[in-house]
């Protein structure tokens, strides 16, 4: 008898915010489609949940500081969830975060990337926020949030034509008109940690970590108190 997959179960999952400085800060966002099972309509960074492929493909590792930070509270592979991060870029924009090299032997789900001449880089990222999806939704994810600089992207940041068509109305959203859109709750939390950011740069990231639970609504910060 075939097994059924619970979609329920809480998977790991990677989202990239590529933040576009300059005199006004903008972030890149997209629509889900209207009948998407996981926040319908909304607009998102891109992510999604991690592949297999994730753990296998050659990478341009994260900051030994980050690679810490997600090693004391997953026990997946840091390595993974930056992968898997980049991918996500790279299927719902089009843009490529990588360095240049030849990559003959890419796996199912990354030949694309490869066909561009890059190999994933993830040493500029840096480990920004988590959350929990709550209980009760069609899909849970734990999902860790990487901020990368569009300056980082090996493509032009204004052209989306390579995009699958996951998410519409790709384009970079001024932080300051950022909440006027429709987003999920999560998003609106992010969102504020980022302008907080734009506004202190030099300031030290303290990860926030965002936890959905039955009797808890949390906001607190990894390297502190222990919520997992």
């Amino acid at each position: 008898m075939a097994s059924v997959i619970d979609k329920t179960a809480i998977r790991d999952a990677a989202t990239i915010i590529v933040l576009r400085r300059g005199d006004v800060p903008s972030v890149l966002m997209g629509q889900r489609g209207a009948a998407a099972a996981f926040m319908p309509s909304k607009f998102v960074f891109p992510g999604g949940a991690v592949d297999p492929a994730d753990h296998m493909v050659p990478l341009h590792p994260l900051s030994d500081a980050d690679t810490a930070a997600l090693e004391r509270e997953t026990r997946l592979p840091p390595r993974a969830l930056a992968a898997a991060a980049i991918r996500e870029l790279w299927e719902e924009t089009g843009h490529v975060l990588g360095h240049p090299a030849d990559w003959p032997d890419a796996p199912r789900g990354w030949r694309g990337f490869a066909a561009t001449g890059h190999i994933p880089d993830a040493s500029r990222l840096r480990y920004f926020f988590r959350a929990v999806t709550p209980q009760g939704r069609p899909r849970r994810f734990d999902a860790r949030f990487f901020l990368a600089e569009a300056t980082d992207l090996s493509t032009d940041p204004n052209d989306f034509s390579r995009a699958e068509d996951e998410l519409s109305l790709l384009q970079w959203v001024p932080l300051a008109e950022a909440r006027t859109f429709d987003l999920p709750f999560i998003t609106e939390v992010v969102l504020a940690e980022l302008m907080a950011h734009v506004a202190n740069p030099d300031a030290p990231l303290t990860v926030p970590f965002f936890r959905n639970d039955d009797e808890a609504l949390l906001v607190s910060r990894l390297g502190g108190a222990r919520l997992i």
